[in-house]
């Protein structure tokens, strides 16, 4: 089993998600993902000023997409990232926020034939290769594209780790991945994916893959303010997620139907009281060490590989990161 750590750069600087990552670091944590969303600070810099700043830690940014950034740059800085942290570097790559995209007028189509060939690109490119016009692929067929002024990851590359929530990218995780980043933090969510992932890795001939479960975060020594720090995340997604998944967990569909409501109109005294223990506990670990700590042995046994501890972490987020090195790590 490993550790992760997400950080999302947008209410905090990146001066502070440097030195939780450096807390992070000093707790035996193994990864630390950055979160890549347009209004926030940018996740290249900041993984650049993370390498910079520590010794052990793996980082990548959890996730790049191939609709905001094209395969060649993303190998272009993943080469120079790997370069920066002595060989640290991975890569969480996925079909990209289709709630987004449209804002930045961008038509998500064919995301997973799009994000294979990505993927594709990007490791040929971070292998050295000059990639000659074929007319095979539909997004990414390049006409003599080539890194000439990186220094190269070498045989071993940057491990890929794709975002996957449905069939098919999960999928398309076990094809292609070396690991997979899934946003889920209940065992029941896992029973699902896993099985997908491993046939398609079976089939593929891959001998390992990293499941890494993508969860949403909070502890404190107050079981109390823990769950309510992790309140208005398990609403957001619940909000999001279709009926299937719901039912899965035995929410309360008219209650969800409340709380989405509630969000929309930026309600979020009112979100806080319908959010109950059903959905906190379907969508989030939340509670004291002893109660984090069961939840993630009971990842592990559901075949998790990599726990990452996702935002918001608790309500005191340096208090937070030094509990899960003391009694979860």
């Amino acid at each position: 089993m490993s550790y992760g750590i997400e950080f999302v750069p947008g209410n905090i600087s990146v001066k502070q998600v440097v030195n939780y990552v450096k807390l992070a670091e000093s707790k035996d944590i193994d990864y630390a993902w950055i979160t890549n969303h347009y209004n926030n600070r940018h996740c290249y810099p900041t993984l650049a000023m993370i390498a910079a700043n520590t010794d052990s830690i793996k980082m990548g940014p959890g996730i790049m997409n191939t609709f905001t950034d094209t395969p060649a740059a993303i190998a272009s800085f993943m080469c120079t990232l790997n370069e920066i942290s002595d060989g640290r570097a991975v890569l969480g790559i996925g079909p990209g926020d289709l709630s987004t995209l449209p804002k930045l007028a961008i038509a998500g189509g064919k995301p997973v034939a799009r994000l294979k060939e990505g993927v594709t690109q990007i490791r040929r490119l971070c292998a050295g290769e000059e990639i000659k016009k074929t007319g095979e692929m539909e997004f990414f067929d390049y006409d003599g594209a080539k890194l000439t002024g990186v220094q190269l990851p070498g045989k071993k590359g940057i491990p890929v780790y794709i975002g996957a929530q449905g069939p098919k990218m999960l999928e398309l995780a076990g094809i292609e991945g070396e690991g997979s980043l899934i946003n889920a933090s209940n065992p029941k969510d896992f029973e699902i994916a896993i099985p997908i992932i491993k046939k398609a890795q079976e089939a593929a001939g891959r001998k390992s893959h990293d499941v890494g479960a993508y969860t949403a975060m909070s502890i404190d020594q107050s079981e109390k303010k823990a769950r309510n720090a992790a309140k208005i995340v398990a609403a957001f997604i619940a909000a999001g997620s279709p009926p299937p998944l719901l039912e899965r967990h035995g929410l309360d569909l008219g209650n969800v139907a409340k709380i989405k409501e509630a969000l929309g109109r930026f309600d979020f005294k009112a979100v806080g009281g319908l959010v109950g223990d059903a959905e906190i506990d379907a969508f989030t670990i939340a509670g004291t060490p002893d109660m984090v700590k069961q939840k993630c042995e009971d990842l592990m046994a559901a075949g998790v590989t990599q726990i990452i501890f996702g935002s918001p972490l608790g309500p005191d987020m340096t208090n937070s990161i030094r509990l899960l090195g003391k009694y979860v790590v």
